[in-house]
């Protein structure tokens, strides 16, 4: 475990008033989705209007920790001047931030079609609103952090981009929330690991740091819709859900980092795509990543055996 991953959270140091988001009983979506409407109320934030999107970028700060790169640890890792380094983890979390500008449309659109013509006084509903305003700012942060980090837009590979046209128009209920809710764990501890990193270039850091606090109380509504989704689900229904999840989940993973943000840091794609397969370093990255994603999935029933094959080669389990 490097000491990026133990870095403290926002919630554990900035505001400690907001820990309740992340550790308060879980009392059902009304109940829960009062206390985040609350908190959003307290602690949104605006990277528009807080970041200094003029302020020219130190040349030594890395895009990312390096211990988070897909290629720490690897020969080709070893071979590399720092300035490559550097140029690597820019590109990196680029096409990571740019892949999550996907799937945050992906997710707007799940939770808008869900409370289409729903309970508008309920606060599960009104919830819902803050979240898609909070992934339509996410997405906007995200590109304008990617534009001038490397001025470059990742997209995922054409088969992948309409598999998620499909998953987006016909996940509901347990698999479109739990499908919500691996993006958003995975990228949670990416960025915890990263957002109090000194190497790591300060607006990607505030970046971090803000998509972080926004996301622990996605992830919170998530796990409840979940959990109410599954309440007296049968056999068959469960098994096809947890697959649809883990589907879901390995496309998301593996496709983070496109091939092409190597190439735009000038470093040779078939070998850095080799190394980065047989990385145990990263690897073990995105297991640790996992490991409260997995045990919330095994607790509402949705890691079967035939999910685990899944999970195993995208190397989250």
């Amino acid at each position: 475990m490097t000491a990026a991953m133990n870095s403290p959270s926002v919630l554990d140091g900035d505001e400690p008033a907001d820990r309740t988001v992340v550790s308060m009983r879980d009392e059902g979506s009304e109940q829960v989705s009062e206390r985040l409407l609350k908190s959003a109320a307290r602690l949104s934030r605006n990277a528009m209007t807080e970041i200094d999107w003029s302020q020219p970028m130190e040349p030594d700060k890395h895009g990312c920790s390096p211990e988070w790169s897909t290629l720490y640890g690897t020969d080709y890792w070893n071979e590399m001047t720092e300035e490559q380094r550097v140029s690597l983890t820019r590109h990196e979390f680029a096409s990571i931030m740019n892949i999550g500008i996907w799937f945050e449309m992906i997710l707007q659109e799940m939770v808008l079609r869900d409370h289409y013509v729903g309970d508008y006084h309920s606060a599960e509903y009104q919830f819902a609103l803050v979240e898609v305003a909070d992934e339509c700012r996410h997405s906007l942060m995200f590109a304008k952090a990617s534009e001038k980090m490397v001025g470059t837009s990742y997209r995922p590979h054409p088969t992948v981009a309409r598999l998620g046209k499909i998953f987006k128009v016909t996940a509901k209920n347990e698999v479109a929330y739990a499908g919500i809710l691996v993006a958003e764990e995975i990228l949670d501890v990416f960025q915890r690991g990263c957002m109090r990193d000194d190497r790591v270039l300060p607006f990607i850091r505030t970046v971090n740091e803000i998509h972080v606090l926004e996301e622990s109380r996605h992830m919170k509504y998530a796990r409840e819709e979940v959990r109410d989704a599954v309440k007296g689900i049968g056999w068959a229904r469960r098994q096809f859900s947890a697959l649809a999840v883990a589907a879901g989940a390995y496309m998301i993973v593996t496709s983070l980092v496109q091939p092409q943000a190597y190439a735009d840091a000038g470093l040779d794609v078939h070998r850095a795509m080799a190394e980065r397969r047989t990385n145990s370093h990263f690897q073990a990255m995105i297991r640790s990543s996992c490991t409260h994603l997995m045990e919330f999935l095994d607790e509402v029933g949705l890691l079967t055996k035939p999910a685990l094959r899944y999970y195993r080669r995208a190397h989250m389990i």
